[in-house]
């Protein structure tokens, strides 16, 4: 099987790091930034054919829930213990913030619709975060151990 390294080993151990030292400061930052993104009024926001709209913006939604979850379940590794219990109330709130943004969408945004489409496409980002998650965990650890050594 061949394997792929899109970064060099160093700077991934060196990302991690800085994930280790700043995850509460990217992780509510990043959730800022959604909830900034989602109540822009729809007027700002680039207009192409519904068709390419469709399957862009399900992508969209699901990359930055990815993101968000990832970040989340980050923080949670190095503050407390990861127990299945802390990664599902961690994941569940993922997803129900997602949900309350597309409400937020369908009430109170101006010029802005809510989706149980863009529901389904975040809670789907939020669950690949979490297998992502769980399978890369170990770089992680590695990080922890490695940390001194940059």
């Amino acid at each position: 099987m061949i394997r792929y390294n899109l970064l060099p080993r160093r700077k991934v151990f060196f990302m991690l790091k800085i994930l280790s030292t700043y995850n509460l400061i990217a992780a509510l930052c990043w959730t800022i930034i959604i909830f900034i993104l989602c109540c822009t009024p729809g007027r700002f926001i680039p207009t192409t054919s519904w068709l390419e709209l469709l399957s862009f913006d399900k992508f969209v939604h699901a990359s930055i829930f990815f993101v968000l979850s990832c970040l989340w379940l980050i923080f949670l590794y190095y503050h407390y213990q990861l127990t299945n219990l802390s990664i599902s109330i961690t994941i569940l709130l993922c997803i129900a913030y997602g949900g309350s943004l597309e409400i937020m969408q369908a009430t109170i945004f101006s010029q802005r619709s809510g989706d149980w489409l863009d529901f389904i496409a975040n809670s789907f980002g939020c669950a690949m975060g979490l297998l992502f998650f769980s399978k890369k965990k170990g770089l992680l650890e590695k990080s922890l151990i490695q940390k001194d050594h940059y």
